[in-house]
């Protein structure tokens, strides 16, 4: 049982964390480099709903894993468990709350007429937009930092 509980927090940290360094570090960069910027947006747009499903499940499998461990092991590493808590809620309220904000702007953003609002709109899309890339960088340095010190104890 223990074993399976640690392959299943190790494969959700390390998926969830590759996954955002991958996707933000790569792949959107590379699709607004090949694509007209309101194209790129698009494209992320799709990919979003998908990044975020990894996360949420990554999220709540490696969490469940770590408290499971911690009570069958009567240790409770609490740098751990409070830095996984902090990246779930930061990854939940991301999905579920700033992304939508983003999505109902850039919708308005698109049948817009009036330039002063559009111009609004943008700003706020920004700042939006600023709020979901803070949280997904503290999400991914958090996650690298969580990888390190569960690597410190790696045995093989």
């Amino acid at each position: 049982m223990l074993n399976a509980l640690r392959f299943i927090f190790l494969m959700s940290i390390v998926t969830w964390v590759g996954m955002i360094i991958f996707y933000t570090l790569f792949v959107t960069p590379s699709i607004f480099r090949a694509l007209p910027r309101e194209l790129a947006g698009d494209v992320v747009s799709h990919i979003f709903p998908k990044y975020w499903g990894i996360g949420y499940v990554a999220a709540i499998l490696s969490l469940a894993s770590l408290i499971a461990m911690s009570f069958i092991e009567k240790v409770f590493p609490m740098a751990r468990i409070l830095i996984l808590a902090l990246m779930t809620a930061l990854t939940f309220y991301s999905g579920l709350v700033v992304a939508p904000e983003a999505q109902t702007v850039k919708a308005q953003m698109k049948v817009l007429e009036d330039p002063p609002r559009l111009e609004e709109l943008r700003s706020e899309f920004r700042g939006v937009h600023r709020t979901s890339f803070a949280m997904n960088l503290v999400v991914m340095v958090a996650g690298v930092v969580l990888v390190f010190l569960v690597s410190r104890n790696l045995r093989l």
